[in-house]
């Protein structure tokens, strides 16, 4: 990659997906150092990547919105085939995503051998189901010819404003000792991937009682379910932070955390990327689909033998066998153990110790 000069990326899928491809990005900013990257990403995405120093630009491609459709796919190539790519990494597989580097007339087009625009790449890489994503996307380097490359971790990179807004929202939410937080993200898309939210209030009263403060994190959609958990937790040491942070201010409130406890969601990758150790929790996916947190010290808990599980790729609305075992038969007192133990192998005392 020494005569590379401009390099594209292009990985317009949810947040978590967007965070784990920060590891390639930071492989190929390595090899070719002297190179400019670009990334295109989903609007939603778009303030994750503030900062990072291997970016040069994070270009916005709103596929649902104003550039959606055809016209809109014709018009992202026109805005961006004067930057003249040397090569492109996609790893998004949708049709869409290759479609554009074909049309910005990038000579090495590389993605992975179940695109739906595999027709469209120069070079075709295998979609190894038995990889963890992060390693998964990293091996889109053998299109350039790496065939080894060394497991890195996402990072994101909280700006001294962002610090300054988190400093301001826990002084606002009167947090007794910010020394001793402990996060929370009880959301996600898919009701089948979220533990119960009395399991969460129950978990954040046992917390209380360790020494910890509790902090509720989340987008505005998430807003009502963590006014839901406080309120059932009767916790003067459980804080809502739920809408009031952006995703980059969220990270660093993340960061600021003993530990996540998250379900199989975006947060979960927001912590590693800030080296806050996590604690997930799994119900209709499973970690073998390669989207497990990837720190040192990060433990799933999950219900093991069940015949219907994984029942989809991403989670449902519903149960599809409606008994919800999956999540139902996880007790908080299991959750907060394990909790214990990853403190405990990060070397972090609780404020009882």
């Amino acid at each position: 990659m020494k005569d590379v000069d401009t390099i594209l990326l292009v990985q317009t899928a949810f947040i978590g997906d967007a965070i784990l491809t920060l590891p390639l990005v930071q492989h190929v900013k390595r090899l070719a150092p002297h190179a400019e990257i670009d990334i295109v990403v989903a609007p939603r995405t778009k303030d994750l990547f503030a900062n990072h120093p291997a970016i040069r630009e994070t270009i916005p491609y709103d596929k649902r919105g104003l550039d959606r459709g055809l016209r809109g796919l014709l018009r992202m190539a026109r805005r961006l085939r004067n930057r003249r790519y040397d090569v492109a990494f996609v790893p998004h597989r949708s049709l869409r995503s290759a479609a554009l580097a074909w049309l910005l007339r990038i000579p090495h087009r590389i993605g992975f051998d179940k695109s739906a625009g595999r027709f469209l790449l120069s070079k075709r890489v295998r979609y190894r189901k038995d990889f963890h994503e992060i390693d998964r996307n990293v091996s889109l380097l053998w299109g350039v010819g790496i065939e080894k490359a060394q497991r890195e971790l996402p990072r994101l990179y909280p700006s001294a404003n962002d610090q300054k807004r988190v400093n301001k929202l826990l002084i606002e939410l009167e947090v007794g000792n910010p020394e001793n937080l402990v996060g929370i993200a009880p959301g996600t898309i898919w009701n089948t991937k979220r533990w119960p939210k009395e399991r969460f209030a129950s978990l954040a009263v046992r917390l209380d009682d360790e020494g910890f403060e509790i902090v509720l994190i989340g987008g505005k959609a998430d807003e009502k379910l963590c006014d839901e958990i406080q309120k059932l937790s009767g916790s003067s040491k459980v804080y809502k932070t739920a809408g009031k942070l952006s995703l980059l201010q969220s990270a660093e409130l993340i960061r600021r955390c003993k530990v996540l406890i998250s379900n199989d969601s975006a947060p979960m990758h927001m912590a590693v990327a800030v080296g806050t150790p996590v604690v997930a929790i799994f119900g209709a996916t499973v970690p073998e689909f390669g989207f497990r947190p990837a720190g040192p010290h990060d433990a799933v808990v999950e219900t093991r033998g069940l015949k219907c599980r994984p029942c989809s790729i991403h989670g449902g609305e519903k149960c599809p066998i409606k008994t919800f075992e999956c999540m139902i038969v996880i007790g908080y007192e299991r959750v907060f153990e394990t909790v214990m133990r990853v403190l405990e192998q990060a070397g972090i005392n609780s404020p009882s110790q």
